[in-house]
């Protein structure tokens, strides 16, 4: 029932009972002699304060019934703005409109239920993950206020500092990238581009890393103009070849490869290094997380995350392969509903 046909039935009956009431107690004042009626303005007084009251009554009652529902919704939205946001309405509203605010109010309840909690864990997390580089940099800064301390454990301290002050900037980066990834406007911002170039790139942009390690590198790409949003694929690249240069021993290999299969873009980015320990493929995906527990190599748990949320967001899936001291190998697949019709070998 919609409300305006709920108004309209309400108000009639409201009419109808109050005439046929009043014309009752009327019709019955005058067979019994109660009321003598000898002209008209004396009926029309009869009949008028009968009917304001019982038709204010009527009214009452009807508005109650329709407005109830409302009042209900209302005083649950002000526990919300007061950071209460467990309630769960149960109404059963027989009028669509007020049942479709009162669903819509608990799926907006859930919603900012789990949002409150993710951000109260995230907030957490942040806070334990900063404790410890900002400990290490006080600590060094400290140790460098000797004026005794060699060049040499000068340089030392200097590197450490340095490192920990990189890890909290690509903690900052990854976190506020994360948060961007809860905008949907973000996806929404495509543009063509050559994503075999993209992958390139991202690879000669770790080379002095593979170059110090002497790795070996097999690049295997189709030509792929894919049509997304570049910035959000070039920070999966990134964390994952990242990851590779990483934890390669060196001398190692990494392989890195793009084909179209299907209606399917697949990449897969193979290193022959540490691998991942079955424990550690359980929580892989888990905010802060990082199997390596020693924190001798830089990160913060948050690159495959946002790997994760990424591909995610673009419909695709990531798959994780890997043992223990074997290597690992990640492969990312995304639609190609959106990819370019140019395809060839490189």
């Amino acid at each position: 029932m919609r409300i305006a046909v709920a108004c309209s039935i309400t108000t009639f009956l409201s009419y109808t009972l109050t005439l046929i009431l009043v014309s009752g107690l009327n019709m019955l004042g005058h067979r019994i002699g109660i009321l003598q009626l000898q002209t008209r303005e004396t009926l029309m007084l009869t009949m008028a304060f009968p009917s304001i009251i019982i038709g204010t009554a009527f009214a009452r009652f009807s508005s109650f019934w329709l407005i109830a529902p409302i009042v209900e919704i209302s005083n649950a939205s002000k526990k919300i703005a007061k950071g209460n946001f467990n309630i769960n309405l149960k109404l059963n509203s027989h009028i669509i409109e007020v049942q479709e605010m009162a669903d819509n109010f608990t799926s907006m309840t859930k919603e900012l239920t789990k949002t409150e909690m993710l951000r109260s864990d995230f907030v957490t997390n942040v806070s334990h993950e900063f404790k410890t580089p900002l400990a290490a940099i006080e600590g060094y800064t400290m140790l460098l206020q000797d004026e005794m301390l060699s060049d040499e454990k000068r340089a030392f301290y200097l590197s450490k500092i340095l490192t920990n002050t990189k890890r909290m900037s690509t903690m900052m980066s990854n976190v506020l990238w994360l948060s961007r990834l809860d905008n949907q406007d973000l996806v929404s911002k495509k543009e063509t581009f050559s994503l075999d170039e993209q992958i390139r790139e991202i690879i000669l942009l770790y080379e002095s890393e593979w170059t110090a390690k002497n790795l070996e590198l097999d690049i295997d790409l189709e030509t792929v103009d894919y049509y997304g949003n570049a910035e959000l694929l070039s920070q999966v690249w990134q964390n994952l070849i990242g990851n590779a240069v990483k934890f390669v021993h060196e001398d190692g290999l990494i392989r890195v490869s793009l084909r179209a299969k299907g209606e399917q873009l697949q990449v897969e980015i193979y290193d022959n290094g540490i691998g991942i320990g079955n424990e550690a493929k359980e929580r892989i995906y888990e905010k802060f997380y990082q199997g390596d527990t020693s924190h001798t190599t830089e990160g913060n748990g948050l690159g495959l995350t946002m790997v994760k949320s990424i591909v995610e967001l673009l419909d695709g899936h990531v798959n994780l392969a890997s043992l223990e001291g074997r290597g690992t190998k990640f492969t990312v697949t995304i639609p190609k509903a959106t990819a370019g019709t140019h395809m060839q070998q490189a």
